[in-house]
């Protein structure tokens, strides 16, 4: 499969929300019940655009969006500034081609340009596929918050997973 990776665009904010919101109404990648508003969608990006968290995609040949990684704030306190929560989506029905692989690849680099020290996915317990991907990156198991949510009837298991980046080299506290 061909495809490029590049920057998403205000323009892209549609298919991301087909993919969030196939996401929250048929798995538990998402711990939200209901889906995703274009008015929601427009703050979320304006807010990624505020604090320089990049947005990639994976584009096909006629320019659809396949899957995209980006990252975000992990805890809104001064302390955790070098740490970020990331997240890697891709399209349902171009799941299985290696596009997540290469998208948290991507977003490791991102973090790593941009100074950060910690990345954290924060997964969905019975979601082997994405623990399996983060471990094969050298992604480690860093906790599990048991019954931590509730979907489709029942509770659910959330695991995190970190890498620690080599950046940056000269942390400063303010």
């Amino acid at each position: 499969m061909e495809f490029q990776l590049k920057p998403c665009t205000e323009k892209q904010l549609p298919e991301i929300l087909e993919i969030f919101n196939e996401a929250i109404l048929t798995s538990t990648a998402l711990y939200d019940y209901k889906l995703r508003t274009l008015e929601f969608m427009k703050v979320w990006y304006s807010d990624k655009m505020t604090h320089n968290f990049p947005i990639i995609g994976a584009f096909d040949n006629q320019g659809e969006l396949l899957g995209f990684s980006t990252f975000g704030t992990f805890r809104p306190h001064s302390g955790y500034k070098y740490t970020v929560e990331h997240s890697v989506y891709v399209r349902s029905d171009k799941r299985g081609l290696g596009l997540g692989r290469i998208l948290l690849k991507e977003i490791i680099k991102q973090a790593e340009k941009l100074n950060f020290h910690a990345l954290v996915g924060v997964i969905d317990g019975l979601n082997i596929a994405s623990v399996r991907l983060h471990e094969n990156e050298g992604f480690v198991f860093a906790g599990i918050l048991k019954d931590a949510g509730f979907k489709f009837g029942k509770w659910l298991d959330v695991v995190f997973y970190q890498l620690i980046l080599k950046t940056p080299e000269n942390p400063i506290e303010l």
